[in-house]
């Protein structure tokens, strides 16, 4: 990997100095790409310089969105050293297994998550190597490290990490994917030829740190390309349609839950979506009442597919085909491998159901200090991810459900994303999810969390408006009504948190 594949920013500095890299919202703070690239290589110099710290060396965040994230970013692009954000809505505890797990050099924390570090037994034991982010900038303001100093790039292996990525976790500990300088590269090739995406790419990214979302849907691939960020420190519907309309973005990228509360705004209907060509859509599969919704206001959406530990950008389903492949994923970018495979690794024919496997350099290497789960993903080169999909006859690919979810009923494989999908289309069901619980005949039997526009909808009429849709043995023998289906951190459905 040549020195310009690895440091984007300088080259961008030299070709457009004085445009806007990325501005901060709630500050209006801005970086041009000159001043960003300034500000990494003081960065650089201070870290190596004043902290020792080395090529590999890592780095743990506990932070929301901020413009320091992106100035470590140019920083680790230089030095070789390795990002860990973590996710700052765990506890303590939950907290301290990822760090012990990191092995940092320090750890920056901001304001508003500094007792959930304090309370940690990591800050117990290393206090002297924990800063606050604005402090610690303070000191690199008033360092005499020269600013106007290029730092000299040290070379890395393309497979070296430039970010480890915790796992959500949703069925056991969290496992770290590490995220390369190669992984990072052709993601950024695989989103320009799918997307869109260049120097005149405007877009928000209002997706939490420590999730590969954002970072690497578009925040890497646009800064990749010379385009320009606006970031916040967390979503906000109201404040995203706004922005939206003032900065002219050009992308949007969101969660299906995100784009419902957006559409329930009252500003929604006279927001201005002229300037974007279309939205994003990753995490889970688009409803398409939501998609129609969002049709009329001429907003066109695309959906995808990825993984913190592939991609993330791997699959893509152009806007025209958004009502006529309803449900598909799209077809793979241009250098993604895939194959889909049974139970014993034979692959599968046209519209029958297996695991997807993917194979290109976009896969991650592994998980951090865990060979044994890096041996059970990645068998001959294919990452095997655990989601069961058809391809159907063009080539477009849907996803059924994640094996881990499948439940076996009276003998019967019953994937709880099916379910789901019949439910969320009828017209008076906001939103639902199904878990399997136990029973004495069937060994496993579905169960539904179902949010209902009108109250007066009834278990029985759920019932039989299944039976038009579904094989007796998918219909779900419990329902349950509530207000809100829990989400994690990412948006996902919490099955974890339905189950307790």
């Amino acid at each position: 990997m040549n020195i310009w594949q690895q440091d984007w920013i300088s080259k961008w500095a030299l070709y457009a100095p004085n445009k806007i890299a990325v501005k901060e919202y709630e500050s209006g703070r801005t970086l041009t790409y000159k001043q960003l690239n300034k500000q990494g290589n003081k960065l650089a110099h201070y870290l190596t310089t004043n902290l020792n710290i080395n090529k590999g060396d890592r780095i743990v965040f506990v932070a929301e969105n901020c413009l320091e994230y992106l100035i470590f970013f140019v920083a680790a692009q230089k030095i070789g050293i390795i990002l860990v954000p973590l996710n700052y809505r765990l506890t303590s505890s939950e907290l301290d297994s990822l760090i012990n797990i990191s092995n940092p050099k320090f750890l920056i924390h901001d304001k508003a998550h500094k007792e959930n570090i304090i309370g940690s037994e990591f800050s117990k034991r290393n206090s002297d190597i924990i800063f606050d982010i604005v402090d610690f900038f303070k000191l690199l303001k008033e360092s005499n490290i020269d600013s106007d100093g290029d730092y000299p790039i040290s070379i890395v292996d393309e497979n070296h990490p430039i970010f480890i990525l915790f796992t959500s976790g949703t069925t056991g500990v969290p496992k770290g994917a590490m995220y390369t300088h190669k992984m990072l590269f052709w993601n950024s090739v695989n989103t320009s030829i799918s997307l869109v995406l260049n120097t005149d790419t405007k877009t928000i990214n209002c997706m939490p740190p420590f999730h590969t979302g954002g970072w690497n849907v578009l925040v890497t691939p646009v800064l990749h390309h010379g385009g320009s960020l606006v970031i916040t420190k967390s979503f906000c519907a109201k404040t995203t349609l706004k922005l939206i309309e003032d900065e002219g973005f050009t992308l949007f990228m969101g969660v299906p839950t995100m784009l419902k509360m957006m559409s329930e705004e009252s500003s929604f209907e006279d927001t201005n979506f002229s300037s974007l060509m279309y939205c994003i859509v990753g995490g889970e599969a688009m409803p398409i009442p939501l998609i129609e919704i969002w049709k009329k206001q001429n907003v066109l959406i695309r959906q995808g597919y990825g993984l913190t530990e592939v991609g993330p950008n791997l699959t893509s389903l152009h806007h025209n085909d958004a009502i006529r492949k309803k449900g598909s994923i799209g077809r793979p970018n241009f250098y993604v491998q895939t194959k889909i495979v049974n139970e014993i690794g034979e692959k599968v024919a046209v519209n029958e159901r297996g695991q997807l496997l993917l194979k290109g350099p976009m896969v991650t290497p592994g998980y951090w200090q865990n060979k044994e789960e890096t041996n059970k993903s990645i068998i001959d080169g294919w990452f095997h991810t655990g989601d069961v999909v058809i391809s159907d006859e063009e080539d477009y690919l849907y996803v059924v459900d994640r094996m881990k979810n499948m439940y076996i009923s009276g003998g019967e494989n019953v994937y709880p994303a099916e379910i789901e999908r019949v439910l969320q289309a009828h017209e008076e069901i906001v939103e639902a999810a199904v878990i399997n619980v136990s029973h004495d005949k069937w060994g496993e039997v579905g169960k539904a969390f179902i949010v209902v526009r009108d109250n007066n909808l009834t278990e029985k009429e759920i019932v039989d408006y299944c039976k038009t849709k579904l094989a007796k043995f998918k219909i779900p023998k419990h329902i349950e009504f509530l207000k809100e289906i829990p989400k994690n951190d990412t948006g996902k459905i919490d099955r974890k948190s339905l189950k307790n």
